[in-house]
């Protein structure tokens, strides 16, 4: 049985998948010991799913972001495991993807493969009434309740943030103590919609999306920033969403909050960077920090002009 767990929205689609690890531990596997969480970049995918359950008749396996792999081997095995059903019975395999794909041709098409499979759930970010809906439910199943306006304000100024969002939530909930939420309350702990976009640059530049990283840049270039501000800016949010990024990977639920205070950061620039931090993996973190980090070295030492370098970094990322 293969279950293919995907979309923009990780928070929805991370709470999808911590259900059915729960409910295949509540019903078979309490112990936990055939559950297995493996990474992409782990050497025991195919011998994991081609083992047998450990004294039990069923094992869930767990295989994070396999559509980010540049092993070209390791994808058309699997793509082979799946179409020759050579899967154990016994065995129930979750691919869950939450970031960047790798652009080979067998990633396309294991990513064709597994979304005709029967239990493929896709996760899109909520817009509109469908957000509307999803907040009030939310805030009702955590025992609060909230007024149409401010229900509105909040889908509204949350930017699609899911994480960010459920942070504020929380917030909000301990605030108001048992009272409706109103518009006003919204206002203590959402600022309005600001220009994202510096943090945007940077999603686009992690994603390989040069076209989008570089309409950014040349925007920050004509409101009149300087050359020497821009790329400090940059390094400077690498470097904040590395530190975060470590930090999440090695804490239970997390949340920006947490992460605000046992980085120093302020408030605001953690939840504006949780969304990041959620997006792209250490490994995606560390690989462009380091180009940063010799582009750096370049213009110190003169080797070339600066904005000519932020291009080229633009361009090769």
């Amino acid at each position: 049985m293969i279950i293919n767990i995907f979309g923009s929205d990780t928070y929805r689609s991370r709470q999808y998948l911590n259900k059915n690890i729960t409910r295949f531990k509540e019903k078979r596997d309490p112990q936990g010991y055939n559950v297995a969480i493996l990474d992409y970049l782990d050497k025991n995918i195919i011998s994991t799913i081609k083992s047998s359950p450990f004294l039990a008749e069923k094992r869930l396996i767990v295989i994070n972001n396999i559509l980010s792999s540049k092993d070209k081997r390791l994808i058309l095995d699997i793509i082979d495991i799946i179409k020759n059903d050579q899967m154990l019975d016994g065995n129930i395999i979750i691919f869950y993807q939450d970031t960047v794909q790798s652009k080979i041709k067998e990633v396309k098409d294991l990513e064709k493969i597994l979304k005709q499979q029967e239990y493929s759930e896709e996760f899109e970010i909520l817009k509109g009434a469908k957000m509307l809906v999803w907040i009030k439910k939310e805030i009702k199943d955590r025992g609060g309740s909230i007024d149409e306006s401010a229900a509105s304000y909040l889908s509204q100024n949350c930017g699609g943030d899911m994480w960010f969002l459920v942070s504020v939530l929380g917030q909000l909930i301990a605030y108001v103590d048992g009272r409706n939420m109103t518009a006003e309350d919204m206002q203590l702990f959402l600022e309005e919609k600001i220009d994202d976009n510096i943090f945007n640059m940077v999603d686009a530049i992690i994603s390989g999306n040069k076209k989008s990283a570089l309409k950014l840049l040349n925007e920050q270039r004509r409101l009149g920033e300087d050359e020497t501000k821009i790329f400090g800016l940059i390094i400077w949010q690498f470097k904040i969403l590395l530190e975060m990024r470590s930090l999440f990977e090695i804490t239970d639920n997390v949340s920006s909050d947490y992460l605000a205070k046992s980085l120093n950061i302020h408030p605001f620039v953690a939840k504006k960077n949780f969304y990041l931090v959620k997006r792209h993996s250490l490994n995606q973190l560390k690989i462009v920090h380091k180009k940063l980090l010799d582009i750096d070295l370049k213009i110190k030492t003169g080797h070339a002009g600066q904005s000519l370098l932020i291009d080229l970094f633009v361009l090769s990322t």
